[in-house]
């Protein structure tokens, strides 16, 4: 029978401290509050983020960790552009947060865990 090692996450929300550990290279464990990614995330779901490198390819209808005028999300990603340096960031109901750089996305979700 072979052991499987559980994987342990610093736990974060849409805050600065989270941006951080991602920029560090640190994995996350983000449980973001509210509705507006019903019904991919509910609220309070947690969602493992990895951090993002120079190879992250991101693109429309990942969810992704990032500041958009000050504020972090975990949100879609709707267009892209400028060869993938500039990403327009909305919820799941159409409400657009506005257009960040590739600098200000700290990570993807790449896995949705159970609430």
């Amino acid at each position: 029978m072979e052991n499987k090692k559980e994987i342990s996450y610093p736990r974060g929300g849409e805050n600065k401290a989270t941006a951080d550990l991602l920029k560090g290279g640190q994995a996350c464990k983000v449980i973001g509050v509210g509705n507006s990614m019903m019904p991919i995330l509910k609220s309070r779901q947690p969602v493992i983020v990895s951090p993002v490198t120079d190879e992250t390819e991101i693109g429309e209808k990942d969810i992704v960790f990032c500041k958009v005028r000050g504020h972090y999300y975990v949100h879609l990603v709707h267009k892209v552009k400028k060869n993938g340096e500039m990403f327009l960031i909305g919820n799941n109901h159409g409400h657009m947060n506005g257009w960040t750089s590739r600098a200000n996305i700290f990570g993807k979700v790449t896995e949705i865990l159970e609430k």
